[in-house]
């Protein structure tokens, strides 16, 4: 299995934060993204350590908008995924 760099993964969170805020606001958004206890987020949504792992953080990232919004969020995230293929979701 190809391995994933830290970098990819950050890359990865921070296109997810930052479409997030367009579309709920970076209030919530950053509220929201800072609950992942292992991320450190900027002000501005960037992803700037990842101090766990990374494909936790990412699953725990999309249940906590998920949870927000349900389908809407999931929908809004599969053309960013889809730009990390070996990257998996649940």
């Amino acid at each position: 299995m190809e391995e994933i760099s830290l970098g990819e993964y950050r890359k990865l969170l921070t296109e997810i934060i930052k479409k997030q805020i367009i579309i709920l606001g970076p209030d919530i958004t950053l509220v929201k993204a800072r609950n992942i206890s292992v991320l450190t987020v900027a002000d501005d949504g960037s992803v700037t350590a990842i101090s766990g792992d990374p494909q936790a953080a990412l699953q725990g990232l999309i249940d906590e908008f998920v949870s927000l919004s349900g389908l809407i969020v999931k929908k809004t995230m599969e053309p960013l995924l889809s730009k990390y293929p070996s990257i998996k979701v649940g």
